[in-house]
């Protein structure tokens, strides 16, 4: 196959987040940096993305994929032989960016994805790559779950009713015992915001559906301890110069009326 033709019949939803990467990377290259992400620059139709996106947009995905890479750097600093599990990984570059050699780490998504992913990034000696539906859990049996385990849910759990991630989440707690669990949400105001842009671009088959008003509550209703709540901007707008004005301000206020967060749980 032609390396001009690597994502050719991929839904834009799988790589705007790979165009995203590469934008921060080549704007803000101290802020964050994706040498995976930039390699694969040819291959993404960048014109198509551009006109249906803005640059918080771009920030937004690059942000909270950068406060989650903390939260898992962190947890693999604590437990040298853990699982780092991704669920709805799509073509998500982190494992080149945290670059760690000594846990197992495993990507699950839908066939069609894997196969992409495969075709696109390849898998290393510590990486998994398993199609599958994540609700179903089937991918649970392919791990050990004796070890600690970090499941990763990014961009994802918007898209799904709330009943059926509670569902999930209780169900993870009593397969995974030393499991923990981050994902980002937006409350109900900024999930509403999110729905109207969706409209304008055209994407009809993207609606969100789910948000989280109060965390705490949340994980009292998955029967979960909450670890912590972090908001995507805060180092963006301190250290990404050359932002646009109007960008700074959707995100000061993103993070300040929570619109934007990430959400970390322990199962036990």
């Amino acid at each position: 196959m032609s390396t001009k033709n690597l994502l050719d019949g991929v839904e834009d939803t799988l790589y705007i987040p790979l165009a995203a990467r590469i934008y921060a990377s080549e704007k803000f290259p101290k802020f964050f940096y994706d040498e995976k992400a930039l390699s694969l620059k040819q291959y993404i139709p960048t014109d198509n993305i551009e006109k249906n996106t803005t640059e918080y947009f771009y920030m937004a995905s690059v942000c909270r994929q950068q406060t989650i890479d903390k939260k898992i750097i962190k947890f693999l600093e604590e437990n040298i032989q853990s699982n780092v599990v991704f669920l709805g990984a799509g073509l998500e570059t982190a494992y080149n960016r945290i670059n760690n050699v000594k846990s197992n780490f495993y990507q699950i998504d839908l066939p069609n994805v894997i196969d992409t992913r495969k075709k696109v990034l390849g898998n290393a000696d510590n990486e998994k790559l398993l199609s599958g539906d994540m609700f179903t859990l089937d991918w649970v049996k392919e791990i050990d779950t004796s070890l600690p385990t970090m499941i990763v849910v990014s961009g994802v759990y918007q898209y799904f009713d709330e009943g059926k991630i509670v569902e999930m989440i209780k169900k993870m707690k009593s397969l995974i015992l030393k499991g923990e669990l981050v994902f980002d949400a937006t409350n109900s105001t900024g999930l509403k915001l999110a729905n109207k842009y969706v409209q304008k671009t055209g994407n009809v088959n993207a609606k969100m559906y789910f948000s989280v008003d109060n965390p705490k509550e949340f994980a009292n209703i998955t029967d979960t301890k909450l670890i912590g709540v972090d908001g995507f901007f805060d180092g963006a707008l301190k250290h990404c110069e050359g932002l646009k004005f109007l960008t700074r301000i959707y995100m000061y206020f993103a993070d300040k009326l929570h619109r934007t967060l990430v959400v970390h749980l322990k199962f036990n």
